[in-house]
């Protein structure tokens, strides 16, 4: 299944990682994939396994049939219920919820599994594809047709050769990441991006941590400052600074959660010059001081 790692960074002392997942294939299994039910999946985790956030290097997805949880992936809660289907994407920082109380089916799979074709058309590389989805009528039926027929076949080698068995399980794959990333829009999502956004959320994936200030991008990118604001807006729902703030927002929360930097370290790799105006800019965005939002996760009073 998975094995984790838990590492200081080389170089930033104090800066523990996140632990990481490597995929590690069960043996006699097919190389690149694994499909389980979520009661398989509590049977084979020690007690406490999900209770830390982890940071896999593989894609997961949980189909959930039956029951609720909430599982957290990069501080944002998803209610998944019956027909709720979660993508964590590798690299993304998740906290799995209370398992006990679902039922459902989990598909583990590295990045390079599936065909180059498939990954381009299903936007695997994408770090803004989407997460959380809420099937209903005929659209839960076919993706969770897509799920069941994928986990049969993982189990069910029925005679198979090793490569042919893989090749099968790869191309089931493909149909429910396709069914996902194309026919079920992510809960939320908006209009198809636009190549002003695409090019404003590369750069400021680059770039937040450096300036945050919407025309510095508009400049670099040769778009108005408006342009880049309403083409955010109809993909994303909110504006350009907007965004730009909550991914500075989200990166200040890892920090935060996963290291021990002090704050004012946490502020310079956040792109403050000033620690006073980033607690002044964190509590504005969350409603908690730095030093609050951190010893809340640690279990000390905020």
């Amino acid at each position: 299944m998975v094995k984790k790692r838990h590492e200081e960074i080389p170089g930033r002392r104090g800066v523990t990682e996140i632990p990481e997942i490597p995929y590690q294939p069960p043996p006699g299994t097919p190389e690149g994939v694994e499909v389980m039910s979520l009661r398989e999946l509590r049977r084979r985790a020690p007690a406490g396994e999900f209770d830390a956030p982890q940071r896999p290097r593989f894609h997961s997805l949980f189909a959930i049939e039956r029951g609720a949880v909430t599982h957290t992936v990069d501080f944002t809660a998803y209610p998944l219920g019956e027909g709720g289907v979660l993508w964590v994407r590798p690299g993304q920082v998740q906290q799995v919820g209370d398992l006990s109380a679902v039922e459902g089916t989990l598909v583990l799979f590295r990045p390079g599994f599936l065909s180059p074709a498939t990954a381009r058309n299903a936007g695997l590389d994408d770090r803004f594809g989407g997460t959380w989805w809420q099937t209903e009528g005929a659209e839960r039926t076919a993706v969770f047709a897509a799920v069941r027929h994928l986990a049969c076949a993982y189990e069910s080698r029925l005679g198979l050769p090793a490569e042919v068995h893989a090749e099968t399980l790869r191309h089931l794959l493909a149909v429910l990441v396709l069914r996902l990333a194309h026919q079920t829009p992510p809960a939320g999502r908006g209009a198809e991006p636009s190549e002003a956004y695409l090019r404003f959320r590369d750069a400021v994936e680059r770039d937040f941590a450096r300036t945050h200030r919407v025309a510095d991008y508009a400049q670099a990118l040769g778009y108005s400052p408006r342009t880049l604001s309403r083409a955010t807006a109809r993909v994303s729902g909110v504006g350009a600074k907007e965004f730009l703030d909550r991914r500075v927002v989200l990166e200040a929360r890892r920090l935060l959660a996963h290291s021990d930097l002090p704050v004012a370290a946490v502020a310079a790799q956040t792109g403050f010059t000033d620690p006073a105006n980033f607690s002044k800019f964190f509590q504005a965005r969350t409603g908690r001081t730095p030093g609050g939002f951190r010893a809340g996760l640690r279990g000390g009073a905020g």
